[in-house]
């Protein structure tokens, strides 16, 4: 079993080994108690959400698993009653994701607002692999900012600069295209590509300003 297209390999699109070929799970009566059982197996920590509907983007591939029910007791996903392997009435629109809470990403430990007038407000920086980067403003609107800021107990975001508005930071950029709805808990759980692929450069480091 394996999470991908998400922040890091503790969030993301489920995918399953079967016959030779990972496949995704349709989100049919998908809920906590089946994510429980991923981030268990995967030992990724608790479970923060289990988003439905291709959040982290459509699979390709056979759809292997319909229908899980498991308890969250189970120690792998094949412990729980499905359907039968490759039985389904879905489409990858319909893709399972996990966010769990191993992530570096999930903490406020693990993000900043630098150079900007107070706490709440300035460039936004990651933690990850024991270095501060920066975060690319392709695709970077209000929903994202105020997930940073609900994250940071900032409260609520009043706007969300690109273009390195306040400066240009130095180091890796480490993410790009975070497309959050805006409703997360952190920008853990938002859509987002792997660590380091990104097209771009230090001038458009992603800022926020938020209520405080």
């Amino acid at each position: 079993i394996r999470l991908v297209d998400g922040p890091g390999r503790c969030a993301g699109r489920v995918e399953v080994f079967h016959d030779e070929k990972w496949g995704t799970v349709c989100d049919d009566s998908w809920d906590f108690a089946d994510a429980k059982v991923v981030c268990q197996q995967l030992d990724c920590g608790k479970v923060v959400s289990a988003p439905r509907r291709a959040h982290f983007g459509e699979g390709q591939g056979p759809i292997w698993l319909d229908d899980v029910h498991c308890m969250g007791t189970e120690a792998a996903l094949s412990e729980c009653r499905t359907k039968a392997w490759g039985v389904h009435g879905c489409e990858h629109g319909e893709d399972a994701s996990v966010v769990c809470s191993d992530l570096d990403l999930g903490s406020s430990e693990a993000l900043r607002l630098v150079n900007g007038p107070d706490p709440c407000a300035g460039r936004v920086e990651v933690f990850h692999s024991q270095q501060w980067g920066t975060v690319c403003d392709d695709g970077w609107d209000l929903n994202d900012a105020a997930v940073v800021c609900r994250q940071l107990g900032c409260g609520m975001a009043v706007s969300a600069p690109g273009l390195s508005g306040f400066g240009q930071g130095s180091g890796p950029i480490w993410l790009d295209g975070v497309s959050c709805l805006g409703t997360e808990a952190t920008l853990a759980e938002c859509p987002v590509k792997p660590w380091g692929h990104h097209t771009c450069n230090h001038v458009e480091d992603a800022s926020v300003v938020c209520s405080g």
